[in-house]
C-alpha cells in the first residue's frame, strides 16, 4: 500500500494540475455566460488549433478550454432537449420545419 501511495504523489509532482498554468498560477477561466457565446469561443479556438501556428503549451492549454465549452455546449443542449421532451410528454420527436 505504501508502493502506491508513494507512486501517486510523484506522478503529481512531475507535471502541473490541469487547471493550472507551468508556473503555478491559476489558469481557469469563468465559461461563457450563454450556449451562442461558448459556441463562438469555442470555433475561434478550433480555428487556432486548426492553423497549427499555436506554441506547444498554448496548444494544450487551448485543447483543454476547447474541452470545457465542448462540455459547457452539450449541457446546455441536453437541458433544452430535456425540456422538449416534458413539453411532448417525455418523447422526443423529430423537428420538421414549418
Amino acid at each position: 500500500m505504501a508502493k502506491s501511495s508513494t507512486a501517486s504523489s510523484s506522478s503529481m509532482t512531475s507535471a502541473p494540475a490541469p487547471d493550472t498554468a507551468a508556473d503555478g498560477n491559476s489558469t481557469i477561466a469563468p465559461l461563457p455566460a450563454t450556449y451562442e457565446a461558448a459556441l463562438k469561443e469555442l470555433e475561434a479556438l478550433v480555428s487556432g488549433l486548426d492553423s497549427g501556428q499555436l506554441p506547444l503549451d498554448e496548444l494544450l492549454g487551448a485543447y483543454q478550454r476547447g474541452a470545457q465549452l465542448l462540455a459547457f455546449c452539450k449541457s446546455k443542449l441536453q437541458a433544452v432537449e430535456d425540456q422538449i421532451k416534458v413539453l411532448d410528454g417525455n418523447e422526443l420527436k423529430p423537428w420538421t420545419p414549418g
